[in-house]
């Protein structure tokens, strides 16, 4: 879906510029693509993603522009405070809600405290007339996916965002794209203790 995703890797870009020194971490990367787009843009760039076989697209993809890890989301390799910008796109919904919000803790973890937090997936809501097509593309192709990951779909769109933000995160700003069907949600992190 890489030529269908495009709008929505621009609109990303729009709603948090990157640029050389930024350092940018894609969580549950795939193959590499989102991450694609952040080096065109200058950024340092990490990924991780769990599936070996993912991986080996992205570093296809990517060569020596993206430093790659395979790991799990939920634990981390990264130590704390270390990236400006901490993405997860199209991936949270993917996941059992615990699990969702575990990655979301981690992703908080590494980020900086003056840093980013952005999750791109679908959003909750109404949708305009685009979005209606968009939904039902969106849910044929994520029943094709399997039981369990449909059945994690349909959780994510029962609640969005809020069901698997953890209190530290707080959102920042958001913006529908997809006539509704998706949001870029930025999050920024509380202090630590707070």
């Amino acid at each position: 879906f890489s030529r269908v995703d495009e709008p929505l890797r621009r609109r990303a870009l729009e709603v948090h510029p990157v640029g050389r020194g930024t350092s940018v971490l894609d969580v549950g990367c795939g193959t590499g693509t989102q991450l694609a787009t952040y080096a065109d843009e200058g950024a340092d760039c990490f990924g991780i993603d769990l599936s070996p076989a993912m991986l080996d697209v992205a570093r296809t993809k990517l060569g020596d522009r993206a430093e790659l890890t395979l790991g799990d989301a939920t634990a981390m390799p990264y130590p704390d405070d270390e990236f400006d910008l901490s993405v997860a796109s199209l991936f949270l919904h993917e996941l059992p809600p615990e699990a969702a919000t575990s990655v979301l803790e981690e992703m908080a973890r590494v980020t900086k405290p003056d840093g980013s937090v952005m999750v791109i997936d679908y959003h909750v809501g109404s949708l305009r007339w685009k979005g209606r097509g968009w939904r039902l593309f969106s849910t044929a192709t994520e029943a094709l996916a399997g039981r369990d990951h449909f059945s994690a779909y349909r959780n994510y769109l029962g609640t969005g965002i809020a069901g698997i933000q953890p209190p530290h995160l707080e959102v920042s700003s958001s913006k529908l794209v997809a006539g509704g069907n998706l949001s870029i949600t930025l999050l920024e992190i509380s202090p630590r203790g707070a």
